[in-house]
């Protein structure tokens, strides 16, 4: 692992250290590591809806219905393991 040295502001200081105290993690690396993680994770999400927009748009009008279109994208939401 990269070992790496972070200066924080003084209530982001605050804020880990009341995380801390909730005993959830053990340390701020430990913390700092999750919220790195959930906010890749978030991106990732961001990223594919983009995709899907713009796949969306590129492919014109439809004739289906909202439920049919609803029923359709949690289909494709369930194939691609994000549902």
């Amino acid at each position: 692992m990269a070992r790496q040295s972070i200066t924080l502001t003084k209530p982001n200081d605050k804020w880990l250290k009341e995380q801390l105290s909730t005993e959830e993690y053990t340390s701020k690396s430990e913390l700092i590591n999750d919220l790195i993680r959930r906010a890749r994770e978030k991106q990732e999400e961001l990223d594919f809806l983009r995709a899907e927009l713009i796949k969306g748009e590129q492919s014109g009008f439809t004739k289906l219905t909202q439920e049919e279109i609803l029923a359709q994208s949690k289909a494709d939401l369930r194939r691609n393991g994000k549902l």
